[in-house]
Parts: C-alpha cells; structure tokens; sequence
C-alpha cells in the first residue's frame, strides 16, 4: 500500500534532496574544542543549526536541545518510532581524489564528500521520508521523531544528554548501519597500552613519533623523528618494512634529524581489514632500525609482538574468538604516542557475544604483561542483541523487501549505532550490505539510488509503524 505514491515522489524530488544533503556535506562538522552553547565545537554547531533551518523550512516542528540534539516531530500525536542520525563527522583524512572532503559531488551515480554515507545523506533521506508520508496525507495515530546528533563518532554523549531528558520510543531505528536490519552489534573491549622509562639522551635514538587521530579510526598516517642514525641505515629499513607491510615511507632530513611518515589506508576501525593501518606498519619500522638495547625498545618491540601489522583478530595476543550469531572479534590499534619517558597505544575491540573480562580482557592483559606492557583495566562492554522475531523487526525486513526486491534477514556488525543501549533499537540502512563506501576513509560516497531506496523504505516503515 502506498508503494506506487512513494516511488512517484522520491522520482519527483530527487534533486531537492540531494541538494540538501549537499547543503550539509559542505559543512565541516568534526567535533572540535567546546565553546558557549557549542558542546561539540563549532561545526557540529553549525551543521545543527543548517539542519534545523533546513526542517523548518519544509514545516516541521523542531526542538533544539542546547546543540547537543536536534529533534523534529512528524505530527503532534503519541510518539511511536524514533529515527537516530547524526550530523557530525570524522576528520577529513588525507588521500581525497574524487574531490575534497567537504565540497561534494555527484559523478558516476555516486555523492561523494565527508558524511554523505556517514551519516548526513541518510539523516537527510529519513527526513524526507517523513516529509513524503506528510505530502502523500497518510493517516497516522501516531508519530515519528528524527533525532539528529552532534557526537556519534565521538562518545555519544549527545544521545546520554537527549535521553536524561526524553523516554526511549517503543520502536527505533538507525540509518547509520547497512540493510536489512542489524539486530546484533557487537561490544566494545577498548583500552590503552603503555610502558614507562627513565630519559636518556644516548644516540641513535627514536625522538618521538605518534599516529591517530579518533580512537575509532584505523590510521592513514603515522610519523617518527629519528637521531643518531644515516640516512642510507634509515632507508633501508624503510624499505624492509614497506616490503613487509605495504605501507610506505617518506624519509626528510632537517637538523640532524630525520623525519618518517607512513602512509596506509584509512578505514573505519569495526573494520580493520578493510584498510592499512599506518601504526602497527611504523611499529614495524621502528622494531627493526639498528637502536641498542633499552627499555624503550623492549617496550616498542613488546607492542609489535601483541599486535603484529596485519593482525586485526587479536591472534597474536591470545584472544581470537568468535560466535555463530555474531561472528569474530576484531581489533585496532588506532592511537599511538612515543616521547623520552614513555609509549601508550589506545587498542579499538569489537567484541562477538561470547566475549568476557575473563576470556578476553584478563588474557589481553596476562599478555601484555608477559611483554613489560601495562594495560589499563577496563571493562568488555557486552554486545547489543534485539531478538529477530519480533513483530518490529518483522515490519522492517518487509519494507525492505517491498523496496530492495531481496530477501532481508537480521545480520551483526562490529560497529556501533546510536541504538546500542535501547531495548528495541536496530540499525536499518542506508546502504546496500554489498556497498564499501569508504566510511572513514577518503573519497566516502554514497550511491544517490541507495539513498533514494533508502527513502523510500522510511517513509513506508514510518507508515506501517505508524498507522
């Protein structure tokens, strides 16, 4: 029912949601140092506030609660379903060829730009999937909200903030995940590494070196200064480990210093395969130069042996594990720092079902300790798991069905949604479960018949839920 009003109208207004998508791609909305009623910093700020002028504009009620979350009603009527997206941003990154992160582009069928497919061209579909059941007069007896937040990728404190405030809906879903629906997302086991010791000035020596920039970001770039040492020694073990990992090295010398970067490949840290991780690929460089024994290098060569570049199922480290209904552990290394007294290395887990602080944190930290590494002790947080079966989860996979022409069914991922935490709330969409749309790595995009799929699958949820 409504199927054939639906597909008529996201035909009919294909081109003024891309558009306002657009609006917000060209919005750099990174979380940055807070500021007077900008918790998140001023892009996130920023991007709240286009968001809000841009639902007023189609004659929405909208709440703004203090930058932290925007919120915009369908009707006045009970609340029945919440949609979960958020406004804000990883960092750019480096390695853009398409076009730069922040000035979006359509080429090949594909929107391309930072956010387009995390998370502002879904947000953006969903409330037009709204705005379609209101132009389209479908009687309702009750509501949908979107909630758009500004700290997704950052903690999600925005949704900490919004839910002191409002009561969980009876049903909500995320178009921050892929289709059909994911009912399973796995724990998280994060924590940091570390190893102290007392400064020396002997040469050679590693000055500093540091890498990362979001703990839930696998890496593109790392860098180390180095003293002491040729710059024929230092390339050739540039070489070695660029053979080794893939990864490759710039040499500069300046000052009787000798400054290397590494270059991988960004991805997003629930899926540590899909990239090359700059770190653990410096480790391995910085494991092999010709420096004397210390404990500065006992603890640098401890780190690349609990976590060899390549080792993304925590094999090494003792803790590879996986469940039938939510498959295998995957970990990241994805913030590292190295100075005169001391390295820490922040490691991102995504944990299956089956995973404990006694068969995984104790096992880590047994280890590490095993290699002169301190870990800091913190919790496996469990995974989040709504049953397949219920009549809600139901409704999504036949929406999904009606649309997408596939059959749908219930699948686990590694990432995390705004829904984690709440009884009845699944990632739903917006891509298609064969899309990599380059999701924290240059040139994201997200393909323009996705987002209008996606749409259209809202506005027909939102009706089914709804009516």
């Amino acid at each position: 029912m409504y199927q054939k009003q639906i597909e008529d109208y996201f035909t009919e207004h294909k081109e003024e949601m891309l558009r306002d998508i657009c609006t917000l791609i060209r919005i750099p909305s990174d979380k940055s140092e807070a500021k007077e009623g900008m918790p998140y910093g001023e892009g996130p700020a920023k991007a709240m506030d286009a968001a809000a002028k841009l639902a007023e504009s189609l004659n929405f009620s909208v709440k703004n609660y203090e930058n932290h979350v925007l919120t915009i009603n369908l009707n006045e009527k009970p609340r029945q379903l919440d949609i979960l997206a958020h406004l804000d941003v990883v960092p750019a990154g480096n390695g853009w060829t398409v076009t730069q992160p922040f000035e979006p582009v359509v080429k090949d069928g594909k929107l391309y730009g930072r956010g387009s497919a995390d998370d502002k061209g879904p947000a953006i579909a969903a409330l037009y999937a709204m705005k379609a059941v209101r132009d389209l007069q479908v009687p309702l007896s009750k509501s949908a909200r979107l909630v758009l937040g500004g700290d997704e990728e950052c903690g999600s404190s925005d949704m900490a903030y919004y839910y002191q405030r409002e009561t969980e809906a009876p049903m909500t879903f995320s178009p921050d995940a892929a289709f059909p629906v994911i009912n399973i997302e796995k724990g998280r086991f994060s924590t940091w590494v570390k190893a102290e010791w007392e400064q020396s000035s002997a040469l050679p020596c590693i000055v500093s070196a540091h890498g990362g920039v979001k703990s839930n970001v696998v890496p593109d770039t790392a860098e180390a200064v180095l003293a002491g040492l040729s710059k024929e020694q230092v390339s050739a073990c540039a070489q070695q480990a660029a053979k080794k990992t893939g990864i490759q090295f710039d040499l500069r010398e300046e000052n009787e210093k000798i400054y290397v970067t590494a270059h991988g490949e960004c991805a997003h840290a629930s899926m540590p395969g899909g990239g090359n991780n700059a770190i653990t690929g410096l480790v391995v460089f910085l494991a092999g130069l010709p420096l004397p024994e210390s404990k500065s290098r006992k603890a640098l060569c401890g780190l690349n042996t609990l976590f060899p570049h390549g080792d993304w199922k925590g094999t090494a480290a003792g803790v590879a594990m996986r469940d039938e209904i939510s498959g295998g552990l995957t970990m990241a290394l994805d913030l590292f720092e190295f100075g005169p007294t001391g390295l820490k290395a922040f490691f991102d887990g995504r944990t299956p079902v089956c995973a404990t602080n006694e068969n995984l944190r104790d096992k880590f930290c047994a280890h590490a300790a095993e290699l002169g590494l301190d870990v800091e002790k913190t919790e496996v947080s469990p995974a989040h798991h709504v049953p397949a079966d219920s009549p809600f989860l139901r409704t999504l996979l036949h929406c999904y069905e009606q649309y997408a022409g596939r059959k749908g069914a219930c699948i686990a991922i590694g990432g995390g949604t705004y829904c984690h935490h709440l009884k009845n709330g699944v990632g739903f969409g917006c891509a298609l479960p064969e899309t990599d749309n380059h999701m924290h790595g240059a040139d994201e995009f997200a393909v323009v018949e996705e987002l209008l799929l996606g749409a259209k699958i809202y506005a027909q949820a939102i009706i089914d839920l709804c009516s």
